[in-house]
């Protein structure tokens, strides 16, 4: 109860923090007025047009992709590239060669909600925002955020889509689920501005989003329009939340969500990014939002199904947005753009005040002053701070939900204990500590071969003390069997290699459930989970449960503390996954 009031007491300072951003994206003097004139003079209505769009950009797709990418920086002039996958130092080429070759400074764009590791390979990925949402730690998130900034910064990168602030209230969402910081309005809305300051303090803009909140849904808009079936009061009083708070910090973007909202506008099939009573209406009018809105991906089916072509980014602009995210065709979406000027649907005038406003942000991030980047340790530089700060969170995020057995915990030598590792079929992290600390016997149960052994067994290896199983329901009860004979005193349960996603049991096959479950129930327990925590849904009654929230070298180790005493776990879980939700909670 402490710990929780003395969060609530931070998280409130925060908030009440002044405004320190508001203006750093759109500050106004004499040299950006000037920079931003004579970059505006230089363009053709097309070039306008063009300046308002964001292209997808790889680093890993070879010359004909590069080609493509050249000819429309070349041909028309866009405002924008948003990197997806490829590798740093490739990454930092292309920008050189692309900013040499543009014609007016292009803003480079990446969509990393955890770090540059999230699209790019030799890079490590922080945690995702589900488990930093596990700590109580608002200073911790800053950090974080201010690390991203500076990988963003190291790599030529001047706007970063993140944080996502959905406040996540439904389990079973299949798009944002573990992207959120939780189900906690006030901390998302919390985390979602330190980690904005931080990313901002390195001059890097965030990008709030997924407005107006994508938290509460079923469907994936990128393969379909979601519903959101709520009331403006509803909306007002959770989804809307965290944006307020970002837009009162001063977050530099907003990014608009393919959403279809009929209590923020009934018009059939037509998604809120493309919605003026969404976008100009609710955000700008009266939310006061004065930053740069960007559509989510035009190329979403979310929209393109309705909106085919040109049609969508026309609309888009119509709607109140500023800039255009991954429009399927540049051509296209100039004509329809046109057309609609020529329909006074649009005016020339609302296009030269977003690309002004393009223009001015693009000055404040010192793209008026580009150098190219310098490739050499490109690498070790990224990674520089990924190891202390992923240390720090997992340190702060792993979550004891339930410890029920008296004197279970810390684990040492004195007990015979037994690992079951489910879902893999070779040794880690964590199995190789606890065998050399404490002795223990492991045992795997995966539905995939290992990859040292053509042979399926249940008995102990040659020279090991280990035993394998292939995961179906009779070799989950051969185990189960071979385990009681044995006479352990502690049973510890792994759930390692699992989905982060909610569909078909995030991967979790029945015969694992049934062995977790026969497991915890059998003899003294303690259960991990090394994943997204909804999983832990499957292990409600376990006696003894800890979330672990992600699954690498790091985590494993941090956990192995905690569980033999030399760490104590300090996180809350961000999410409701039981009815009996735990003693933690």
């Amino acid at each position: 109860m402490l710990n929780r009031l003395l969060l609530i007491f931070c998280l409130n300072i925060l908030l009440a923090m002044p405004i320190a951003f508001s203006q750093q994206f759109y500050k106004k003097n004499h040299s950006s007025r000037k920079w931003v004139r004579q970059q505006f003079k230089k363009l053709s209505d097309d070039e306008k047009i063009a300046q308002l769009m964001v292209i997808r950009a790889h680093s890993n797709l070879g010359g004909d992709h590069v080609k493509q990418v050249t000819e429309l920086i070349q041909k028309y002039n866009v405002g924008a590239l948003c990197f997806f996958q490829g590798g740093p130092s490739k990454q930092a080429n292309l920008t050189n060669y692309y900013q040499s070759i543009a014609k007016t400074p292009l803003m480079i764009c990446i969509d990393g909600e955890w770090g540059l590791g999230m699209r790019l390979d030799s890079i490590t990925s922080f945690p995702r925002q589900l488990m930093i949402g596990a700590t109580n730690d608002p200073s911790l998130v800053e950090e974080f955020g201010r690390a991203v900034g500076k990988q963003c910064k190291r790599l030529g990168i001047q706007m970063n889509y993140a944080p996502v602030v959905d406040v996540n209230n439904n389990p079973d969402n299949p798009v944002i689920n573990d992207r959120s910081f939780g189900e906690d309005k006030y901390k998302v809305a919390a985390f979602g501005v330190a980690y904005m300051k931080g990313m901002q303090a390195e001059n890097v803009m965030a990008c709030a989003k997924h407005f107006p909140g994508h938290g509460d849904v079923s469907v994936d808009s990128h393969l379909d329009l979601p519903v959101i079936n709520k009331t403006r009061a509803q909306l007002d009083s959770l989804e809307l939340y965290p944006f307020k708070k970002m837009i009162k910090a001063g977050v530099g973007s907003v990014m608009m969500a393919h959403l279809y909202i009929p209590s923020i506008d009934t018009t059939a099939n037509l998604a809120t990014s493309l919605s003026t009573k969404a976008v100009n209406g609710l955000l700008r009018k009266e939310m006061g939002f004065k930053g740069i809105s960007v559509t989510d991906g035009l190329e979403m089916k979310g929209i393109s199904k309705f909106f085919p072509d040109g049609e969508a980014a026309a609309q888009a602009l119509i709607a109140g947005n500023d800039m255009l995210c991954l429009p399927s065709d540049i051509q296209g979406t100039i004509d329809k753009v046109k057309l609609a000027i020529k329909d006074h649907r649009l005016s020339w005038n609302r296009i030269n005040k977003s690309v002004k406003k393009v223009l001015l942000a693009k000055y404040n991030l010192g793209l008026n002053n580009l150098l190219p980047i310098d490739t050499n340790q490109i690498v070790s530089d990224i990674n520089k701070e990924t190891t202390a700060i992923e240390t720090k969170i997992a340190t702060n995020a792993i979550t004891l939900l339930r410890n029920n057995t008296k004197g279970l915990l810390p684990l040492n030598k004195s007990k015979k204990i037994a690992y079951v590792a489910i879902g893999i079929n070779q040794e880690n992290t964590i199995t190789t500590r606890l065998k050399n600390d404490l002795n223990c016997d492991t045992y795997f149960f995966s539905t995939e071969k290992r990859k040292d052994s053509s042979k399926e067994t249940i008995e102990p290896q040659a020279g090991k003390k280990q035993l394998d199983s292939i995961g179906n329901i009779e070799t989950a009860k051969q185990l189960i069997d071979a385990i009681s004979q044995k006479g352990y005193d502690v049973i510890v349960v792994g759930v390692h290699n699992y989905s982060r996603r909610p569909a078909n049991n995030f991967g979790i096959n029945q015969a694992s459930i049934y062995l977790m479950n026969q497991l915890q129930q059998q003899t003294n327990s303690v259960s991990l989970f090394f994943g997204n925590p909804y999983a832990i849904k499957f292990a409600c009654n376990a006696p003894n449960l800890i979330a672990c929230y992600e699954d690498d070298m790091i985590i494993q180790n941090v956990s192995a503390d905690i569980i033999e005493g030399k760490l104590v776990a300090k996180g809350t879980l961000p999410v409701t996954v039981c009815e009996n939700q735990f003693n933690n909670f």
